[in-house]
């Protein structure tokens, strides 16, 4: 069954797939290609949802130029500011993700919650 849903002036696509005794699944293809998929799929439990969507091959790539500035000001270059970029960089998507969890906990009423001064600091005056 493939049916297109209005949702908040958006059009949601829905198909219904079948599960096969191994617990496995097929992704319908104009979903696999609209999302970009390749090899393999993130998949997150979200309340009573499972959510599947495409791995970014490279996470944390928009944070690739304060990495690498940090890493310079600590005086690395070369093999070592290419390994270092690396480890750091795999780093990222998991803080941020564990971020995100936190605060919707917070959001919930169910865990701390954090002023902006608690992240960044109080701002400094120029």
């Amino acid at each position: 069954m493939n049916t297109a849903i209005a949702k908040g002036g958006s059009s949601v696509n829905r198909k219904t797939i079948r599960i096969s005794e191994k617990r496995q699944v097929t992704i319908p293809q104009k979903f696999y290609e609209t999302l970009g998929f390749s090899t393999e799929a993130e998949c997150i439990l979200r309340g009573n949802e499972i959510v599947l969507r495409p791995v970014k091959e490279q996470g944390g790539g928009e944070f690739a130029e304060q990495i690498l500035a940090d890493l310079i000001k600590q005086g690395l270059s070369g093999e070592q500011l290419l390994d270092a970029f690396k480890k750091t960089q795999k780093k990222v998507r998991p803080a941020v993700e564990a971020m995100l969890s936190e605060a919707e906990q917070a959001a919930r009423g169910e865990g701390e919650s954090y002023t902006y001064e608690d992240v960044f600091g109080a701002e400094e005056e120029v």
